[in-house]
Parts: structure tokens; C-alpha cells; sequence
């Protein structure tokens, strides 16, 4: 049985510039950080940078949840990422968009206004 998102890992061949790039789009540093792996605490949830991972457009998929998806975007393209689906309105008042980050990994986001985490089971 699926209990929601725990975390999306990401591949990062220079760990560097990945927790470089990912400190600055979330706003602060990792809670682990090894040379064979990096974990930051977002909401509950995990990303992971993984060195030995092979990075790719077509690899992991996750959505992170953001107040504007648009602003969201916008700051992501600022700091360096590459575009890769713009803001769509899916129904419902939901938007996504996506962009590649440094490795070529999809990183997504959701603007969500009807998800609610406390009543996640």
C-alpha cells in the first residue's frame, strides 16, 4: 500500500554543486550530508542527492508542493535550472510545472490548494 510521498532521490555526480544548487532552492542546508549520500528535510518528506546515481530527464519524478507554482518556476529558472514543462492548470485550482536542475533530473512542483497534509493517513 502506498502512504504518500517519504522521498525522491535525485542523482548528483558533483555533490558539490548539487547541494549548491538544492541549499539555494530550498533556503537551507542538509540534515545529512556524506560523501555517498545528501538528505534535507522538507515538510516531512526527504530529498536525497546520490552521487553514484546516473542522472536523467526520463529518471525520478516527484512534485514538491509550493504556494505559487508560477514563482516557483520563475526562482528555479533564476538559479540556474533548465526549463522543462511550464505552468500547467491540470483542474481544480492545481498547477505544475517542471524544470531540469543542474544533472538533467526533473524536478516538479504542485501549487496544490486542496491538499491538506494533516489529513494524509
Amino acid at each position: 500500500m502506498i502512504l504518500g510521498l517519504r522521498t525522491a532521490l535525485y542523482a548528483a555526480p558533483d555533490l558539490e554543486a548539487g547541494k549548491a544548487f538544492y541549499t539555494a532552492v530550498l533556503g537551507f542546508g542538509p540534515y545529512f550530508d556524506e560523501p555517498f549520500y545528501v538528505g534535507y528535510e522538507v515538510g516531512g518528506f526527504e530529498l536525497g542527492l546520490m552521487p553514484d546515481a546516473t542522472p536523467g530527464a526520463g529518471g525520478t519524478r516527484a512534485l514538491w508542493g509550493v504556494a505559487d507554482c508560477a514563482a516557483a518556476l520563475a526562482r528555479l529558472l533564476e538559479l540556474g535550472a533548465k526549463p522543462h514543462e511550464p505552468v500547467q492548470d491540470v483542474g481544480g485550482g492545481i498547477r505544475v510545472a517542471s524544470v531540469l536542475d543542474p544533472f538533467g533530473n526533473v524536478f516538479g512542483v504542485i501549487e496544490n490548494p486542496t491538499f491538506d497534509p494533516m489529513k494524509v493517513k
